[in-house]
């Protein structure tokens, strides 16, 4: 039985544009870029398209940011599972599900996946990330508030030693990690919150102490 929401045009067309938004810079677009990419004049047309799909239960709406905007696991997979009913049949239950390291706190000069760093594996659809994670770190703090990312979460990493500026990332500085807006500058890189309480990490250039761990590529809000 065929149990994913029925969107209309408009609204499979918004819903994408989120999806590419968290597949390219980690965190979904703000109701302006939203209604920029559409050619809505207002960004009210862009939250009216939004409303109505948290009403379907495709997203779920975070009060109080611009970039408050969830994608809700549940019909996220019946909505990826009628796509893949449409070019071939869908293996066994289970059969294609990740198990996921989760990472606790990381000691100063050994891998972020070494054995000591992960406290529990996770198994979870392939099709809640836009590209295959590799981890999932717990977030602690509130730095990255204003883009969803809160205390507590779960965010799916990919591994990388490489980002481009905007993009939401996993970084060490000596014994802590981090998770921050890249952006590199002509005096090196700047880690960015998303919250104004909080100040920029600037990492100055040919610092050992900084290693860039992934890329933000989900985010699973944690129930454990």
């Amino acid at each position: 039985m065929d149990d994913s929401p029925k969107l209309t045009a408009r609204q499979q067309q918004i819903l994408d544009l989120v999806r590419e938004s968290i597949a390219q810079t980690g965190a979904p677009p703000t109701r302006a870029e939203i209604a920029a990419e559409l050619g809505y004049r207002s960004a009210n047309a862009a939250e009216e398209h939004l409303q109505a799909l948290a009403r379907k239960g495709v997203i779920e709406l975070v009060g109080g940011t611009s970039r408050g905007i969830r994608l809700k696991s549940d019909t996220l997979r019946a909505l990826n599972a009628a796509r893949e009913r449409q070019q071939f049949n869908l293996p066994l239950p289970g059969i294609s599900q990740l198990s996921l390291p989760l990472v606790g706190r990381v000691a100063a000069g050994s891998p972020i996946l070494a054995q000591e760093h992960i406290e529990q594996h996770y198994s979870v659809e392939p099709g809640l990330f836009a590209r295959k994670p590799d981890y999932l770190l717990r977030v602690k703090g509130m730095s990255m508030r204003d883009v969803g990312i809160v205390d507590g979460d779960l965010l799916a990493v990919q591994k990388t030693s490489e980002a481009r500026n905007g993009q939401i990332v996993v970084a060490r500085i000596g014994e802590e990690v981090t998770v921050k807006r890249f952006r590199r500058g002509r005096n090196g890189i700047e880690l960015l919150p998303e919250n104004p309480d909080f100040e920029p990490i600037l990492v100055g250039a040919g610092d050992e102490s900084f290693a860039l761990e992934g890329l933000a590529v989900g985010l699973i809000r944690s129930q454990f």
